[in-house]
């Protein structure tokens, strides 16, 4: 690697003056629209992202689960879900929008250690045509970030970041409760399942699988579970509320298997029975 182009997290302190642990994910390469120029906003093309995440690891070195650290594999998909979805204007957008959700706070049904800090890089190869090579690195704090979370019907809904034409949110259907079917004329919805029991359509849905809404789409998910079950959501434009209409489904059964859905997440499975994702202590 290049000089220019090495990654160098500071060192991160926790309360006690001990040196935080850092995962790192770098050189994530995903094609998306990223800019301001008619070309950019048509095409996509390539943006590199570089990630190091602040946190402590000693309980999963002790107990050997992985809820007690950070799933790379299936955030390195998020992430990649994130970047082709929000069609960003600026690096500066994408660069906040990634530094909130590695922030966020874990949610029950996604369980991870809490990321202290987050830096976060992304690099715009082709911009300036080999020119040159633009990139933007910041450093954020958890202690910084504020998320609003708004009651819903369906359980509540989280704010993570919200810019110029996108939304990013999570929704977090309450046990038993149902996101219900809605039409949008004017917002297209990008949608990651997080969760490992949600209905979509009346389909049972693996998690990791995304689902790209067009506009207009009648989409309903359900939780059949005794636990919150989350999706993750992009909006575009962001999310308004007063436009949407409640609709009733057709042919809900079927009309899933109309929409490809993409899965983002690896398929690999831990073979050791104590090192799920999923479990807590």
């Amino acid at each position: 690697m290049s000089a220019e182009l090495a990654f160098h997290p500071p060192v991160v302190n926790d309360s006690k003056g001990r040196p935080l642990d850092v995962i790192e994910l770098r050189g994530l390469t995903v094609d998306c629209i990223v800019g301001v120029y008619n070309r950019e906003r048509v095409s996509a093309q390539p943006l590199r992202l570089d990630v190091a995440l602040f946190l402590d690891t000693r309980n999963a070195a002790t107990g050997g689960r992985l809820a007690h650290t950070v799933n790379y594999g299936r955030l390195a998909g998020e992430l990649r879900f994130l970047l082709e979805a929000c069609r960003f204007e600026l690096l500066e957008s994408a660069v906040e929008a990634v530094s909130r959700y590695l922030l966020a706070p874990p949610t029950v049904d996604v369980p991870r250690a809490q990321v202290h800090a987050a830096t976060v890089r992304v690099i715009k190869p082709q911009a300036l045509g080999g020119l040159a090579v633009p990139s933007l690195q910041v450093h954020r704090t958890a202690e910084e970030m504020g998320y609003a979370s708004e009651e819903r019907s369906f359980g509540r809904m989280d704010i993570i970041h919200e810019g110029a034409g996108y939304g990013v949110y999570r929704l977090r259907v309450k046990p038993g409760g149902t996101v219900p079917a809605s039409s949008n004329a004017s917002m297209e919805e990008s949608e990651l399942v997080l969760g490992p029991g949600l209905m979509a359509q009346g389909h049972p849905v693996e998690r990791g699988m995304a689902f790209h809404w067009p506009r207009g789409f009648p989409r309903r998910y359900d939780n059949p579970t005794e636990q919150e079950q989350t999706v993750l959501t992009v909006y575009r434009p962001r999310f308004m509320e007063p436009e949407a209409k409640a609709v009733e489904p057709s042919a809900p059964a079927s009309v899933l298997l109309s929409i490809t859905g993409t899965s983002y997440y690896p398929h690999d499975e831990p073979a050791a029975p104590g090192l799920s994702a999923d479990k807590q202590p």
